[in-house]
Parts: structure tokens; sequence; C-alpha cells
């Protein structure tokens, strides 16, 4: 006897087509494509199998794939360092009742709506060395900055990217961080001021402790952000000077449209998702465990 389907599962059946065709597909197949030889400018079709291949050359015998690695993890690092700072920096002083501190929250969603493809595109607008708002300033109020071309300077143009990137999470990241600073008890804060603790003892020995698990949140979703940052760097940089911001990112957009090498792309962009998918296991964790 045949046994009935449930209705549950018939009206979940579009979406799980829907997600096999847009996501399990393309990723299986550029799990396979990642062990053939497929030069794009040269034949239509995948090449021959050639095994891990592209996956030992990617780790042992590609100069450009270490400079792209160590480039991920400079702008990784700094760029979760100064968000999740400025993310608490901004969500303690904005954590009090008020109409400012309301009109403040709402403002602080504009950036994160923006694209990051425009986002790009204005911060270089803004560092141009001829008519760059933000050029001027920062060459009037720090001298030294005053001759720089920031985009042919490769520790400026690094530190470019990050601002744009981190213009960008920032205001996101703080309403995060405000939300979890609304759950805490104020109840423990209080008891702490009576006793005599100092604002400084407050945040240290009460408050950040109660926040570390939204923190750990924040910081491992902005690293899986970070370490798939592609649109803000490529208008803003295009990965220069040489490859100075050329993330893995933006490498696999390199070697697959620029060098039509689309089997080496697909085992970058592969060592790429492992990164990704370690982050996913510890933000998964982390969430899991705090619940």
């Amino acid at each position: 006897m045949i046994r009935r389907i449930p209705i549950h599962v018939w009206l979940l059946a579009p979406a799980l087509l829907f997600v096999a065709a847009m996501a399990l597909f393309p990723l299986g197949y550029s799990l396979a494509l990642s062990f053939r030889s497929w030069k794009l400018a040269q034949r239509d079709t995948p090449g021959d199998w050639v095994g891990a291949a592209n996956y030992t050359d990617l780790l042992t015998d590609n100069p450009e794939f270490g400079e792209s690695l160590v480039a991920t993890a400079i702008f990784v690092v700094a760029d979760v360092a100064a968000t999740l700072l400025l993310a608490l920096g901004a969500a303690l002083l904005l954590q009090r009742e008020g109409r400012l501190s309301s009109i403040a929250r709402v403002a602080l969603i504009l950036p994160f709506v923006m694209s990051p493809a425009l986002i790009g595109i204005s911060f270089r607008f803004f560092l141009n060395p001829e008519f760059g708002v933000v050029h001027h300033l920062l060459g009037f109020f720090i001298p030294v900055l005053a001759d720089k071309v920031w985009l042919a300077d490769r520790v400026l143009a690094m530190a470019a990217v990050v601002a744009a990137d981190v213009w960008h999470w920032a205001p996101y990241m703080t309403l995060v961080v405000l939300g979890g600073l609304a759950a805490i008890p104020r109840e423990t804060q209080e008891a702490a001021r009576i006793d005599g603790a100092s604002p400084w003892a407050v945040l240290r020995d009460i408050t950040l402790p109660q926040l570390l698990p939204v923190l750990g949140v924040v910081l491992i979703l902005k690293t899986v952000f970070a370490l798939k940052a592609f649109d803000t760097i490529y208008t803003l940089s295009n990965g220069g000077p040489g490859t100075a911001t050329q993330t893995l990112a933006y490498f696999v957009y390199q070697t697959a449209f620029n060098y039509y090498d689309m089997g080496y792309a697909a085992a970058a962009a592969w060592l790429l998702t492992a990164l990704l998918l370690g982050c996913a296991y510890f933000y998964l964790k982390l969430v899991f465990r705090s619940r």
C-alpha cells in the first residue's frame, strides 16, 4: 500500500526544489569542476580530469594565491576588529533612551541598505587626489597624507578598503549589539553601581561578560561577510595596487573571468568555501550553546 504524502511535504516542495536548483546544484557542479582542467578560452566544455592538481598547484606553486591569502588575512582581521569596536562603542552610547538616540538608530540603517558597489564608487571619488573631499580633509588635518595617492599606496589602499567595508557594516552590527544590551537585566548593573563600582568596572565586570554571546555572533558573522567581500574591493581598488587588496574572493573572480581558467577558479572558490564553512560551524556551535 502506497503511503499518502503529507500536505506539508507538498507545500515545502517548491521551496526545496528552488534551493536545490539555485544552491545545491551549482555547489555540486563547481566541486566537480574543481577536479578538472577547463580553460574557457580554448574550449567551451570541461576538459580532462586532473584530480587534486588544481588544489595542489594553488597551495604549493602559486605565489599570487599566497599573496591573496595574506591580503585576505590582513583585510579580515582589520575589518572585523574595527567593526566590532565601533559597533560596541556606538551601541554603548546609544543605549540610553531619548529622541536623539531614536533618530540615530534609524539613521544607522542607511549605510547598510546601500549597495556595496555604490559604496566602493563613492569612496573612490572621496579619495580622488584631484577633487576628493575626504582626501583634501585628511591632507589638511594630517599633512603627511596631503601628497599621498591613497589607491596607489599598498598600505593606504588596504586602509581605504577596510574603511569602506566598516562604514557599510558597523551600523548594522551596532543595532545587533544594541539588541544584546537591551537583553541584559538592568538590576545587575544598578546593584553594582549601588555597591560603588565605577562605570568602567560595571562595563568590564557586568556588561561585557553578559554581552559575550552577542559579540561572538557579531565576530563570526562579520568574519564570514569579510571573507566573501567583493563588490567594494572591485569598485574601489580593483584589487590593487598590484595585489595589495586582492582577497581570495577577488582572486577567484580574476582567475575565472580574466584568465578564463574555470577549473582553477572553482578550486580556489572551494578553498574559500572551506573557510566560510569553518566560520559557519563555529557560529552554529556558539548559537546553540548559548541557547
